[in-house]
C-alpha cells in the first residue's frame, strides 16, 4: 500500500469517526439523546421588548435569565454560568445567553463583563443584556408560566433553556422536582448534574434534525 493510499484511508477514517464521536458526546448524558420536553410555548420575543435590538430567540438556543436588581449581587451566578455552561458551548453558532436587566442598572453590565473576562479573556460576545423596565421584566417572566417568583427587584437565580421556536424546554420526569422548569445558577451541583446534560441534548436534537433534513433533501 502506497503512502498516498494510506493517507486517504486515514482521512476517510477521521471523516467517519469524528461525527460518531460528536454523537456519542451529545448522547452521553442522562437523557440519552431524547428530546427535551416543551413546557411552555409562545414566550414573548425579545424584539417585542426592544424594537432596536437584533437579539431574538428565533433560530437560537438561548439561556435566559432575569436580573432585575443590581448586577453586583449576580457575580457568583454569572461566574458559575460562565465557567460551566458558556465556555463549554459558546462556540456553537446558534447558542447564546440572554439576560433581561433593569434599565436602572444598565451601567453595571460592562463592569460585570469585565470581571468575567479577567484572567482568562473569555469571548463574551454571546452574553446579551437587554435593558428594560422592571414591569417589562415581570411581564416577560410571566410568559414562561413557571411556579417561580421574581424578587421585588425583578430578579431570580433561575435560568431557563429557550429553543429556536421561543418555547421553554425542561424536564417533566425529573427525579427531584417532577417538572424541572429552570436551573438554579447558585448551585454548581445542579448545573453540573442537570443543566450541562440538558444543553447537550437540545444542541444534539437540532443537529440531528438538520442532518436528517439534509439527507432527505439530497435523495
Amino acid at each position: 500500500m502506497g503512502k498516498t493510499d494510506f493517507k486517504k484511508k486515514i482521512v476517510l477514517g477521521v471523516l467517519f469517526v469524528f461525527p460518531l464521536l460528536v454523537y456519542l458526546f451529545f448522547a452521553s448524558g442522562k437523557n440519552n439523546f431524547a428530546k427535551l420536553p416543551v413546557l411552555t410555548t409562545n414566550i414573548i420575543e425579545i424584539s417585542e421588548l426592544d424594537s432596536l435590538t437584533s437579539i431574538q430567540f428565533k433560530e437560537k438556543i438561548s439561556i435566559l435569565g432575569y436580573w432585575g436588581g443590581s448586577l453586583v449581587d449576580k457575580q457568583a451566578e454569572a461566574l458559575n454560568l460562565n465557567e460551566k455552561i458558556y465556555k463549554r458551548f459558546y462556540e456553537f453558532e446558534d447558542f447564546q445567553f440572554v439576560f433581561l436587566v433593569n434599565e436602572k442598572f444598565s451601567n453595571e453590565v460592562e463592569k460585570l463583563k469585565k470581571s468575567l473576562k479577567e484572567g482568562v479573556g473569555t469571548d463574551l460576545s454571546k452574553w446579551n443584556f437587554i435593558s428594560v423596565s422592571r414591569n417589562t421584566i415581570k411581564t416577560h417572566f410571566q410568559s414562561l408560566k413557571t411556579p417561580f417568583k421574581l424578587s421585588p427587584e425583578g430578579s431570580t437565580p433561575f435560568v431557563f433553556i429557550i429553543d429556536k421556536n421561543a418555547s421553554l424546554r425542561g424536564r417533566n420526569d425529573d427525579e427531584d422536582q417532577g417538572v424541572l422548569y429552570g436551573f438554579d445558577a447558585r448551585s454548581v451541583a445542579q448545573i453540573n448534574k442537570k443543566m450541562i446534560d440538558d444543553v447537550k441534548v437540545i444542541l444534539a436534537e437540532y443537529r440531528l434534525a438538520l442532518k436528517i433534513y439534509n439527507t432527505n433533501r439530497d435523495k
